[in-house]
C-alpha cells in the first residue's frame, strides 16, 4: 500500500504543475491536473457517441496521459524544441513496483502511438480540451487565441474530433449558463 500511496502523493503534484504554453498565449493559466481532468470529461463524451469505444480505457488513458510530467514538467512545442524530456524513463520510474504499473505504461504508450480509436480520440480530446479554454477566453475579449485555436483545431484526427471542434466554434463559452436561467 505505501507504494501506492507514493503514487497518488506524485499524481497530487500535477495539480501545482502549470501548463507552459499559456505564457507564449500570455492570458489564461492550467494545471495539468485540471487539463487531465477535462480531457477525461471529453473521452467520457466521445465514448457515449461511439459504442466501439471502451470508456474506461479512454477516461483512463487520458488521466494518466500526462502523468511523467509530475518529474518533468510541461514542455509546450517551443521548449520541445530546445529540451530532451526523458518521459520514458520518467513513466517506467513512476510505474515501478506498481501493481498496476504496466497497465499505466501501456496506456501512455498506445496513447503516444495513435493507433487505435481510443488512442486517437484521447488525442483529439487533448486539442478540445485546448480549444475550450481558448474559446472561452476568445469570447471573454482575449487577444490571441483566434490563432491558437486554427492550429489546434488543424491538430484533429477524427470526424468525432472535427465535428466537436465545428460546434465550439460556434457556441459562446456561457450559452449553457444562459440556458439554465429562469424565463
Amino acid at each position: 500500500m505505501k507504494r501506492i500511496v507514493q503514487f497518488l502523493f506524485e499524481a497530487n503534484i500535477l495539480k501545482s504543475v502549470q501548463r507552459t504554453g499559456f505564457q507564449f498565449l500570455g492570458t489564461g493559466k492550467e494545471s495539468v491536473a485540471e487539463h487531465s481532468f477535462m480531457i477525461a470529461m471529453i473521452a467520457y463524451a466521445m465514448s457515449q457517441l461511439d459504442s466501439t469505444v471502451d470508456p474506461l480505457k479512454i477516461i483512463t488513458m487520458c488521466l494518466v496521459h500526462d502523468l511523467p510530467e509530475a518529474r518533468m514538467g510541461d514542455l509546450n512545442y517551443v521548449h520541445q524544441r530546445y529540451a530532451t524530456a526523458h518521459e520514458n524513463r520518467a513513466l517506467e520510474d513512476l510505474a515501478k513496483n506498481l501493481p498496476f504499473g504496466v497497465d499505466i505504461v501501456q496506456l501512455v504508450d498506445e496513447f503516444n502511438q495513435c493507433k487505435t480509436i481510443e488512442a486517437r480520440l484521447a488525442r483529439d480530446a487533448d486539442q478540445i480540451s485546448l480549444m475550450l479554454e481558448l474559446k472561452a477566453l476568445q469570447d471573454q475579449g482575449k487577444r490571441g487565441p483566434e490563432k491558437w485555436l486554427i492550429a489546434a483545431q488543424k491538430r484533429l484526427k477524427t470526424e468525432m474530433g472535427k465535428k466537436l471542434a465545428e460546434t465550439i466554434m460556434t457556441t459562446e463559452w456561457d450559452d449553457w449558463w444562459f440556458q439554465s436561467l429562469p424565463e
